[in-house]
């Protein structure tokens, strides 16, 4: 899996959501670099990391204690936001004796109704061959009704190829995982995981994936929950709000560091 290391100090895994790549918390990782060392990952099937059919959250746990064992670390802070919220909270419950604190950023640990269908037809509908310039890929997405920020978010998953472009992402492998990807393990009709250790949610004032109907299957999962809400925001919380995020991300992690 590929990965940046920086700072020195108690690890902290930072992981990025769907279609992102580790340069999305890049911010944050500075935030906390000059007391801890910051690893911040390419999923699988994102960035420059490997490419799978497989895409669940123990899967996904696995792959992160995988790292963390390469990298020689016995426990760490886990940051995710979104699906990368999910795969901190699943490697959390799975792997509590490898954590120390857990912030997830705008998730809940529950199933969710799709919401990228546009997305997954936009990307796939872009003709990749024959073109070199990024504003016809642009021009692309918006016309499939793709708001200007999201799609300059998705395009920095391009990469040129001899003949125009490619995706570094697997689209094939996220869009046959994606049932998974919006899915949850962790239901009340099967044996229960719980992470006990600290643990931080944190909304987005404006965003509807954290929602009060979420709480008490929060508090099975994660009983020493705490929660804090970014007014003015929606689901990039971590980028519409940067140095507010930053500093209760940090205040937390630094309350609860060994």
């Amino acid at each position: 899996m590929n990965y940046v290391s920086t700072g020195q100090g108690e690890a902290i895994l930072l992981i990025h959501g769907l279609f992102g790549n580790l340069d999305n918390l890049k911010g944050l990782g500075q935030a906390l670099e000059a007391h801890h060392q910051v690893i911040r990952v390419d999923v699988p099937n994102h960035g420059l990391s490997e490419h799978r059919q497989q895409m669940d959250y123990p899967s996904l746990a696995k792959a992160m204690v995988d790292l963390l064992d390469e990298l020689e670390l016995e426990r760490v802070h886990i940051v995710g936001h979104s699906m990368g919220g999910k795969i901190a909270m699943a490697t959390a419950l799975a792997y509590p004796n490898r954590i120390i604190s857990l912030v997830a950023a705008d998730i809940a640990p529950v199933a969710y109704q799709p919401r990228h269908n546009a997305v997954f037809a936009a990307l796939e509908s872009l003709p990749l061959e024959g073109h070199t310039d990024r504003r016809f890929a642009l021009a692309h997405l918006l016309a499939a009704g793709i708001d200007d920020a999201t799609a300059q978010f998705l395009l920095k998953n391009l990469q040129r190829s001899g003949t125009g472009f490619r995706w570094k992402m697997n689209l094939t492998g996220l869009k046959s995982g994606y049932p998974n990807i919006i899915g949850w393990h962790n239901l009340p009709n099967e044996p229960q995981l719980v992470f006990a250790g600290p643990s931080l949610f944190i909304r987005g004032g404006d965003s509807n994936y954290v929602a009060a109907a979420h709480r008490d299957e929060i508090l099975r999962q994660f009983p020493q929950a705490q929660a804090k809400t970014l007014e003015g925001c929606g689901h990039w919380l971590h980028a519409q709000k940067p140095t507010i995020f930053n500093r209760i991300v940090s205040e937390f992690i630094d309350k609860h560091t060994v």
